[in-house]
């Protein structure tokens, strides 16, 4: 991999990742416009996506310094039980994670038709949000939720099923979770910040373990991309990150989810068309 593919496919990354149009499936899509070799792609893979989680970590810096805080006061408060919640929703992809690394793996190989289906999947999920998602008539925002923090434990579980099966290729994780948690009845807002936290544990989670084969001689990290890839892919999807991350919260508030379900399904179109 050069540089300049690694600095393309960075750029890809953070600005398709908080959007809800798959990353996964974007990576894959320009890995094969730019002829990229298959070899240490997954690595390069692993380390775009913790460069976007650490500009999450930028981007929601306060909400996730307080919800620390709130922890710490070791008493249950709003913030023990937001953090609760999370842990709840990150249980389907852990259980993914532990038992069906290699599977899930396997499906980043070199076919573009299971792309095609999962952005087809992300599309219709993205239309019906929009649809069926709870709205006050007279505004166009959703309306207050009874539960704590705006989302319950069930629908942490749910939208944790969710991002469990959008380690497909192409199937957008934002795209998911945030429709999953509109039509669960989530705000809009709430489920804005709720999709990109949840994500930051097993993201960090999954960079160690990788770290710690590396470690114990068990697996070469990036072998296959080398080294300047791998800085120059994180620097290029941390920065583009931060843009893109801050962009989608917005747009998730006001915008309708409905275009980026039409993106998708021109894309699928496409893909089945050359594929």
């Amino acid at each position: 991999m050069s540089w300049l593919q690694a600095l393309l496919l960075g750029l890809v990354q953070g600005l398709t990742e908080f959007l809800p149009v798959s990353s996964s499936g974007h990576l894959m899509i320009f890995r094969e416009l730019l002829g990229v070799d298959s070899e240490g792609f997954m690595d390069f893979t692993v380390m775009v996506h913790f460069a976007t989680v650490m500009s999450t970590l930028v981007v929601f810096s306060k909400p996730v310094w307080d919800i620390l805080k709130g922890v710490f006061k070791f008493r249950y408060n709003d913030q023990t039980d937001y953090a609760l919640k999370i842990v709840v929703s990150m249980v389907p992809v852990a259980i993914v994670g532990l038992f069906f690394k290699d599977k899930v793996e396997a499906l980043f190989g070199d076919s573009l038709l299971v792309v095609g289906i999962s952005l087809t999947v992300t599309a219709a999920l993205l239309f019906f949000s929009d649809i069926f998602g709870k709205r006050k008539p007279s505004d166009g925002q959703q309306g207050p939720s009874e539960a704590r923090n705006g989302i319950s434990v069930l629908q942490a579980f749910i939208v944790g099923c969710a991002q469990a099966v959008a380690v497909v290729p192409g199937l957008s994780r934002s795209g998911t979770t945030i429709a999953t948690g509109l039509l669960t009845g989530v705000r809009r807002d709430v489920m804005a910040q709720f999709s990109f936290l949840m994500v930051l544990i097993p993201i960090l989670g999954e960079q160690f373990l990788d770290l710690l084969d590396v470690f114990t001689g068990e697996a070469v990290f990036g072998a296959g991309a080398g080294s300047l890839s791998l800085l120059i892919g994180f620097v290029s999807a941390f920065l583009s990150g931060l843009f893109a991350c801050k962009a989608m919260v917005a747009l998730v508030r006001r915008a309708k989810l409905s275009w980026f379900a039409l993106y998708c399904l021109v894309a699928a179109v496409l893909i089945f068309i050359i594929a």
